[in-house]
């Protein structure tokens, strides 16, 4: 089978940019990043972006393509690789996808369902009500009406249960109904997907400890400081939600001290690992995985890959 496009996805700290670099030294590729916070500009440091010379000169998209303040969904993610993949196989290159935003490459490998658009007076009013009551007291609410998106939300994930309840106001009836009506038809592309999974959870950890130091020491927090005066700033932003900066937030506020900050930070880290690890773990069917901290994981990932039928002198391949 010919394959469009190379989709690397793994945790945190698990070598996914090293691996993509290395497979772009052997054939031309440019690179799709799949993380909700690299396409904010001046989120760097904390986001563990790739700077200019960590990328080789292999192109990068959609990395500092919105302000932090401008919002940036699944369904803008979703068009924007509609767009990029055949324009990247246009040019005779690989489309290699790579991050960890799960819900990205979920939608880009199986779909993603229509919703109605956002409709800025509900929200308005949703908003306000929300800050009134508190963001629990509304999920409850959501239970009454929706209990199937109610019971996977937490109680404070403001922006998922604010978009529940506005759609059910919008249309009365409950998002999860509609969600399950649908047949989700993904793009349609081919694509390989490689896993990077970590078996041996405390040497992750230990990476993500020795990373986030490593954020710290390359001035995170100054990083944070610029970011909260800029124009558009909104610390219940989505960009903000982003895991290690709305931890600093509380520790500039003056919530938490420094030594809390760094330990919910990490924590926070490895929970979101632990979360992704679920999820492709759940995709075992349907991505090949490879562990990266042995001696031969990303060798034998990067020999995989360069072993599929990739044809970049043809098109796309339509599903």
């Amino acid at each position: 089978m010919a394959f469009d496009a190379l989709m690397i996805l793994g945790p945190t700290a698990s070598g996914k940019t090293a691996l993509s670099l290395s497979i772009a030294s052997e054939l031309p590729a440019e690179v799709i990043s799949v993380d909700s916070a690299l396409v904010y500009r001046g989120m760097d440091i904390g986001t563990a972006k790739p700077t200019e010379a960590e990328r080789g000169g292999v192109p990068h998209h959609l990395i500092d393509i919105r302000d932090i303040g401008e919002p940036y969904n699944v369904a803008d993610f979703t068009e924007d690789c509609v767009k990029l993949i055949p324009e990247i196989r246009s040019r005779g290159a690989l489309p290699i996808l790579v991050g960890g935003t799960m819900l990205y490459a979920n939608a880009l490998l199986h779909g993603l369902a229509e919703l109605p658009a956002t409709d800025p007076a509900v929200r308005e009013a949703v908003t306000a009500e929300g800050e009134e009551k508190g963001w629990p007291a509304m999920r409850e609410e959501l239970a009454k009406v929706d209990p199937e998106t109610a019971a996977r939300l937490k109680p404070n994930d403001r922006q998922r249960i604010s978009r529940a309840i506005e759609v059910y106001r919008m249309t009365g009836r409950p998002m999860s109904a509609i969600i399950a009506e649908q047949p989700h038809s993904a793009p349609p592309f081919r694509i390989a997907a490689i896993a990077l999974l970590p078996e041996d959870r405390a040497a992750l950890h230990a990476k993500i400890a020795e990373r986030f130091d490593a954020m710290l020491e390359a001035g995170f927090l100054d990083e944070m400081k610029r970011l909260t005066g800029l124009p558009g700033f909104d610390r219940e932003s989505p960009a903000m939600r982003s895991v290690g900066y709305r931890q600093a937030l509380e520790y500039l506020a003056g919530e938490t001290d420094y030594a809390v900050f760094r330990d919910k930070a990490i924590a926070a880290t490895r929970q979101l690992a632990k979360r992704q690890i679920t999820w492709l773990r759940s995709m075992k069917d349907e991505i090949r995985a490879f562990d990266p901290y042995t001696e031969s994981g990303l060798r034998d990932a990067k020999a995989y890959a360069l072993s599929l039928d990739w044809d970049l002198r043809r098109p796309v391949v339509r599903a």
